[in-house]
């Protein structure tokens, strides 16, 4: 999507293609609008404008269409007769669809941060309360793959925050409460988006030591502790985000097993 991004057509284009090149043409369209909407490049109350956006993005009239389509359905924009389509503002935004969640992670501002760090802060001690309740051998086998995964990557950034959002889901999912297994969406663009954040330096916290103790309390049954677990794990994240924001990394443990406090 980075050449959507900097103005340039795609490279498949949908009035010359099949079935195929037309979907994705379609779905690179709405990533593309969507995620300049978000970001501000669209401000709300502008004004789309089809013949320059067909002509940017080499796309035709059907394409554009039916990707207006789905952006009106996450309440960006709104088509109106004399006016054609408008940005609409953000309180009209599904704020907790999973792309709008998404396009906000991409570049992330301290106030998404702070709000997705106040839901997590709500929903995941909660979450692990229930887990410590309701988990089955098969959530700690889980929980315990992502963490091991987690030691396993080393100084591999992108495995590591992959591992951190395998994590978290588990432990959601270990609560067995289906609407709350839905907030893994938000969950998941908030960890996205800071471990980005703190992961993009060279060194950066010992994360296993904290994520064990997590799994150490649901095993044990014991709800109140799980959710303390929590409640520390969110404090180093906090902790985590003031440095990356500044660019200053914080140092990483020389073993990445290493017990910390």
């Amino acid at each position: 999507m980075t050449d959507l991004e900097e103005g340039a057509r795609p490279h498949v284009d949908g009035r010359n293609g099949g079935p195929g090149a037309l979907r994705g043409l379609h779905a690179q369209t709405v990533e593309t609008i969507g995620s300049r909407i978000v970001n501000g490049r669209y401000s709300p109350g502008s004004a789309l404008l089809p013949d320059k956006l067909e002509q940017e993005f080499g796309i035709s009239k059907t394409v554009l269409r039916e990707a207006l389509r789905v952006l009106a359905a996450k309440g960006l924009v709104d088509s109106r007769q004399r006016r054609g389509t408008v940005v609409r503002p953000r309180a009209s935004w599904s704020l907790l669809d999973a792309d709008l969640l998404r396009w906000q992670g991409g570049e992330p501002d301290a106030a998404f941060l702070e709000n997705l760090a106040e839901v997590r802060a709500i929903v995941e001690p909660a979450g692990a309360r229930l887990a410590a309740e309701r988990h089955t051998q098969d959530d700690l086998d889980a929980l315990r793959v992502a963490v091991q995964a987690m030691a396993d990557a080393g100084t591999d950034a992108a495995a590591v925050v992959e591992a951190d959002l395998a994590f978290h889901r588990a432990l959601l999912a270990a609560a067995h409460n289906e609407l709350l297994s839905r907030m893994e969406v938000v969950i998941e663009a908030g960890l996205r988006a800071r471990d980005q954040l703190v992961h993009s330096g060279e060194h950066w916290p010992d994360s296993v030591p904290v994520h064990q103790a997590i799994i150490d309390a649901v095993e044990a049954g014991d709800g109140a502790r799980a959710a303390g677990a929590v409640e520390e794990l969110l404090h180093q994240a906090s902790r985590d985000m003031a440095p990356a924001r500044t660019g200053k990394a914080p140092r990483r443990p020389r073993s990445r097993g290493t017990q910390t406090s």
